[in-house]
């Protein structure tokens, strides 16, 4: 039996094997090795296919003298023969991994070592000899070829033993591994290597001491009757007290929408997620329109009671409520399948035991919802430290990270080294975070899903409990739809604050629709930014969601070395603020050998990688839940890692991957830190456009721009929610069991 199943699992990796090699060869002889000037989807070079321009690596080597492509060849070759030429199970596993892995190594090296000019280093020249010519950024021949010697590498690991054997998991682990260090890993070195070095590009790390240990970002002078504290400390805090105002608020709308009769339990879901959907700027512009020095309820104490307005609402308490607004979405969302996951029976079983409803809360639900807590506070605490849009517009004198950073860089003092140092530093306090998150969960089980039958009754929430929910949440919403219509309104008004006259022309504006003499036109001003954003946020949603779930399952399914690292990895964009991606991205992709400026490619590699972490700890908290019996009986029964989680996880974790989808298309929708630096003429986007706006004074465009994106998100979490579904536990309601009961009593 096991030598019929060793057989079966090499038959796979033979017919993979094939497939990758196959994938190289026309990487190698057929796609242009070298990036094309228009879209990556073009055609066009099929016309011209052997120009200097298009030509595959062979032509490139052999006619426009790049030699060295030749080595490319011959690496692929050699896991060729490895493939075909050895007998040997352990030699041929031994060869394929060396060679892949060489292979990858050579491909890179190569594209780093030469760029347009020749060599990119002296010492190079002066090792190898002057080169006749140089190249440019790869293209799609080069990324089929390093995807070939990615995924053949894997395949002999998973040939020697490595990940139990099972190719699908080895290549998964591989491929997240690249794309991680590819996207993340080196456009964050590439900037933060700029912190340690003078205003000469040379290596300093004095340089990096006397950037980072400043009284601006250490200062305590709050504490000695000063007027305000050091970046860093004010970083912290509101850190801190956003995490735990947002993880409060989300288990309360979580429970709500749970354990509660509440009658509007859809409508409290859509006001949850509101914040969540809306461009940057509105929020903080409705509390300005609301608490502002001359907003609504200043003038309203004014009048009644005499009170002199102040500017309460610029500073530390304007940022925190406007980040709790923004950021208690993220942890609802992660929450609600946590606390959905809860097994009745164990509640049943404490109240058999005669437990009350608040000992059975206390002692068996919440605990079990320790793994979704400590990764929604986890989450907001990172969203935190990086919001830039929030203290940006509310911040005042209350100075923190981000905000620095985003100055150091468009800045008059344009100080790059100065950025990436603070950089450093919120990475260090994300990292932090991640391990005390790591040390307060512990190694405990929080499974509450096995493979037993759990049609259990959930126990109501003690009434203590429900009526603080009701009491923080109802406000919360409240608030929401007061600040809501006090921004959206200025889209119906001709100048908001001057002439209220009503109008529908700033929608007309952005959105107008005219019939010429060959159809439709679309003549509104937005338009272009709009379908670029849907279009791309389309595409990155689900490569999002499906690269977060697929690391979630490595991490808490699998056992490899450097599994933590790996953890890590994923974790890393989220830590970074929107501003320092948005400029690695530049610095990283805008010459060779990777040369994606511009380009569509560059917008959607940058979404997916900045928000797969939400996707990552949404699965990852839902996954602590499920009974890893259930993966082993399903690779007993002869199912491999593909099947299992395909077939027995996924449909487990359908909160967890609408979660991932919806976060990750509305955050790609609104995103503007991170994809300010990387828009151009071809490719706008609906947050920079709608700054823009702001910035030249035409906030009545800005604002009904902004509804627009509002009413199209809602729609499209609706959609997502109808296709991915409802994960189906099989438990019962309070009505269906009345309902028994009166079937057996009248049965009896």
């Amino acid at each position: 039996m096991s030598d019929t199943v060793s057989d079966t699992v090499g038959g796979v990796r033979d017919r993979a094997l094939r497939v990758w090699l196959a994938v190289g060869a026309a990487g190698f002889l057929l796609a242009p090795w070298y990036a094309l000037p228009d879209s990556i989807l073009s055609t066009g070079w099929l016309t011209l296919w052997l120009s200097k321009e298009n030509a595959p690596a062979w032509w490139q080597a052999w006619a426009w003298q790049r030699p060295w492509l030749w080595l490319v060849g011959g690496l692929l070759l050699a896991c060729a023969l490895a493939a075909g030429g050895l007998r040997d199970r352990r030699q041929r596993a031994n060869a394929l991994a060396a060679t892949g892995a060489a292979g990858f190594a050579g491909t890179l090296a190569q594209g780093f070592a030469i760029g347009p000019r020749g060599w990119t280093a002296d010492w190079l020249g002066a090792l190898f000899g002057p080169l006749a010519g140089g190249q440019y950024g790869m293209g799609a021949g080069a990324a089929l070829v390093l995807a070939a010697f990615a995924m053949i590498f894997a395949l002999g690991l998973a040939a020697r033993g490595a990940f139990r054997g099972d190719a699908f998991v080895a290549c998964s682990v591989v491929a997240v591994t690249a794309l991680v260090g590819l996207f993340t890993f080196y456009p964050v070195t590439t900037i933060l290597a700029s912190a340690f070095e003078d205003a000469g590009s040379t290596f300093s790390p004095s340089a990096f001491a006397g950037r980072m240990f400043t009284s601006k970002i250490w200062g305590l002078g709050c504490l000695g009757g000063g007027t305000r504290c050091g970046v860093a400390w004010n970083t912290l805090i509101l850190a801190l007290s956003c995490a735990v105002a947002c993880t409060a608020l989300g288990l309360a709308f979580a429970l709500i929408a749970t354990r509660t009769t509440f009658r509007f339990k859809r409508l409290l879901r859509v006001m949850s997620v509101l914040p969540i959907i809306t461009p940057p700027f509105v929020i903080g512009l409705g509390l300005i329109l609301l608490f502002g020095r001359s907003g609504v309820v200043n003038h309203l104490l004014e009048a009644a009671f005499g009170i002199t307005p102040t500017r309460w609402i610029y500073g530390y308490p304007g940022v925190l409520l406007a980040q709790v607004f923004a950021f208690t979405p993220i942890a609802f969302l992660v929450l609600i399948g946590v606390v959905e996951g809860v097994a009745p029976s164990m509640e049943e079983a404490a109240q058999t035991l005669r437990a009350n409803r608040w000992t059975t809360f206390t002692t068996v639900s919440l605990p079990l919802m320790r793994p979704g807590l400590a990764n929604a506070f986890l989450i907001s605490f990172i969203e935190s430290i990086a919001d830039f849009g929030n203290p940006i517009v509310l911040g005042g004198n209350f100075g923190v990270l981000s905000t620095e950073i985003f100055f150091s860089v468009v800045g008059a003092q344009l100080d790059q080294g100065r950025a990436a140092t603070l950089g450093i530093l919120l990475l260090g306090f994300a990292l932090a975070a991640f391990f005390v998150q790591r040390a307060a969960l512990g190694r405990r089980a929080y499974t509450s899903m096995s493979g037993k039958g759990d049609s259990g009754l959930p126990a109501p929430l003690p009434d203590a409990l429900r009526r603080v929910c009701y009491a923080v949440v109802m406000p919360w919403v409240a608030l929401t739809v007061v600040i809501y219509a006090m921004a959206l309104a200025g889209g119906f008004v001709e100048t908001w604050g001057r002439n209220f006259t009503p109008t529908l022309r700033h929608y007309v504006k952005a959105f107008g629709l005219e019939w010429g003499p060959s159809g439709l036109i679309w003549a509104g001003a937005a338009w272009n930014s709009f379908w670029t954003t849907v279009r791309l946020s389309a595409i990155a949603a689900p490569l999002t969601a499906a690269l977060g779930i697929l690391a979630a399952w490595l991490i808490t399914r699998q056992r490899f070395v450097g599994r933590s690292a790996f953890e890590f990895g994923t974790m890393l964009s989220f830590a970074v603020p929107g501003t320092v991606i948005g400029v690695s991205y530049i610095l990283a992709f805008n010459v060779p050998p990777i040369e994606i400026t511009g380009t569509a490619v560059i917008l959607v590699a940058c979404n997916v990688f900045r928000n797969m972490p939400v996707g990552v700890r949404a699965g990852m908290a839902a996954m602590a839940q499920v009974d890893a019996s259930l993966d082993e009986a399903s690779t007993t029964l002869g199912a491999r890692g593909f099947t299992t989680l395909r077939s027995v996880l996924l449909p487990l974790l359908r909160p967890a991957v609408v979660a991932a989808l919806v976060y990750s298309f509305v955050r790609a929708m609104t995103t503007v830190s991170a994809v300010i630096f990387l828009v151009s003429a071809d490719y706008e986007w609906a947050t920079t456009y709608i700054i823009n706006r702001v910035v030249n004074g035409d906030y009545g465009v800005a604002i009904a721009y902004s509804s627009v994106l509002i009413v199209l998100m809602i729609v499209v979490i609706a959609l997502i929610q109808k296709l991915v579904g409802e994960r189906r536990l099989g438990r019962r309601t309070a009505g269906e069991v009345r309902g028994g009961a009166a079937q057996f009593g009248s049965a009896a």
